[in-house]
């Protein structure tokens, strides 16, 4: 059987949300550190790829 919920509002207080608000964006600065490494990772092997296949193009 299927229900069906709607959340109207969130009580928190004011300080509270601030401190989570907080902890989230320390949270994120590894996180794109991570995905950085990561899409530096890609780049140099696509840009090593890219560069052994088409290394000969335009030299005279």
């Amino acid at each position: 059987m299927e229900s069906k919920v709607v959340v109207v509002d969130v009580k928190m207080p004011f300080w509270s949300m601030v401190v989570f608000m907080i902890k989230w964006a320390v949270a994120a600065i590894p996180a794109m550190v991570i995905l950085g490494l990561i899409m530096g990772l890609l780049m140099a092997v696509v840009g090593g790829l890219s560069g052994g296949l088409f290394g000969g193009v335009g030299r005279v």
